[in-house]
């Protein structure tokens, strides 16, 4: 497992839309792996494939309900409301106000190409969300109600 580069707002592969993962095989396992290190070296809650400059349908959520792995995951149902504050590791310096649903509903495969079902609620769901906005080469920034910098680090 290795941690891979976290390419920055400006870098086209962000504005993608990625393509659906078709192999379940050691190379998908190698890029979850890679995924996995590197969110958690980066103290960060997801992350996205086209994050690391790979433009496939796969992320990564790592949230207090666990660790999840998601390919060609697709929201199926959305309920409710939240307004909070987001960051992102490919947005380094700054936070941003977004509105998110409160609860999603989520359909995916896992590593082996199982298909699963999940819920998610409360930071869970706006994890899921912003995550999946990078699938289709979105940012929060672009559904941001406000963006500000953060004080710079000590």
């Amino acid at each position: 497992m290795a941690v891979r580069f976290v390419v920055q707002t400006g870098d086209p592969v962000l504005r993608q839309v990625c393509e659906p993962v078709k192999n379940f095989n050691k190379e998908l396992w190698a890029l979850l792996d890679d995924m996995k290190s590197t969110v958690r070296a980066e103290s960060g809650a997801g992350l996205a494939a086209p994050q690391i400059g790979v433009p496939v349908r796969a992320v990564v959520i790592d949230v207090e309900e666990g660790f999840f792995e998601l390919i060609n995951p697709v929201i199926i149902s959305c309920k409710g409301e939240q307004r909070g504050p987001e960051g992102c590791l490919s947005v380094k310096g700054k936070q941003g106000t977004v509105v998110r649903p409160q609860k999603v509903k989520a359909e995916y495969r896992d590593r082996h190409g199982k298909k699963h079902k999940l819920t998610a609620e409360g930071f869970f769901a706006r994890a899921v969300c912003h995550e999946l906005d990078h699938l289709d080469g979105k940012l929060y920034i672009d559904v941001a109600e406000e963006v500000y910098d953060l004080p710079p680090e000590e």
